[in-house]
């Protein structure tokens, strides 16, 4: 999976980048990132990205100018798709990781200040959210997705197994059994003794009995 970044800040993405899966996944070559500086494609003095928005407002919006200047210079795959990301856009959830998950490739841009203009819309195939909420920028729901789509990814985590019980793997309602590890006993809390007993159908049922709990338990919180 290729993923491409458009943004005015490259260097936020590093650190996150450089670590745990996401580091594993881009040296067996089953993921990789580019980041590409939206104010590389400016032509003035100040490598300005940003303007006042027309019929006046608050704050300023991010000119299509240099995002689709940018934009066009990403090599695209056949099977891409171009988000942009924006708090009025579609739900991501785990659905939505699992479609991207068979993508070739999935560029993003991310906005800043009060948005960008308009016009990218033209340039896109989607908008997406990661929760009714605003953020300051388009980079911390990037890192998001792409390690949410990642993990879904074959070979990307060390037990090819791993995502199928997770959260929502099931399910937007479903929810993931409880899990224990050594010590049995840690100060007054014990691990249920069914997982001790090796009887792995009762500790099967048990778990799913879990899971019913958890679902009804989220529903009545929701």
């Amino acid at each position: 999976m290729k993923f491409d970044i458009l943004t005015i800040f490259p260097d936020i993405f590093d650190s996150y980048f450089d670590e745990t899966i996401i580091k594993r996944a881009q040296s067996k070559k089953l993921v990789a990132i580019d980041i590409h500086d939206i104010r590389k494609a400016t032509t003035d003095k100040h490598n300005t990205v940003d303007d006042k928005p027309y019929g006046g407002g608050p704050g300023m919006v991010m000119k299509v100018d240099p995002i689709y200047k940018t934009l066009k210079k990403v090599k695209r795959k056949k099977n891409s798709k171009v988000i942009l990301l924006d708090p009025a856009g579609k739900q991501f959830d785990h659905s939505k990781a699992k479609k991207y998950s068979k993508l070739d490739q999935m560029v993003f841009i991310c906005g800043r200040y009060e948005g960008v203009d308009a016009r990218v819309e033209k340039l896109i195939d989607e908008k997406v959210s990661v929760g009714p909420y605003v953020l300051s920028g388009g980079e911390l729901p990037a890192m998001v997705i792409i390690e949410a789509v990642s993990r879904l990814i074959p070979g990307v985590l060390g037990h090819e197994n791993s995502p199928l019980d997770d959260t929502f793997s099931k399910g937007k309602d479903y929810v993931e059994f409880p899990q224990y590890t050594r010590p049995s006993k840690f100060e007054q809390w014990a691990v249920p003794k069914i997982l001790l007993s090796g009887n792995h159908k009762k500790i099967a049922e048990w778990r799913e009995e879990q899971v019913k709990k958890a679902i009804n338990k989220r529903s009545k919180n929701v």
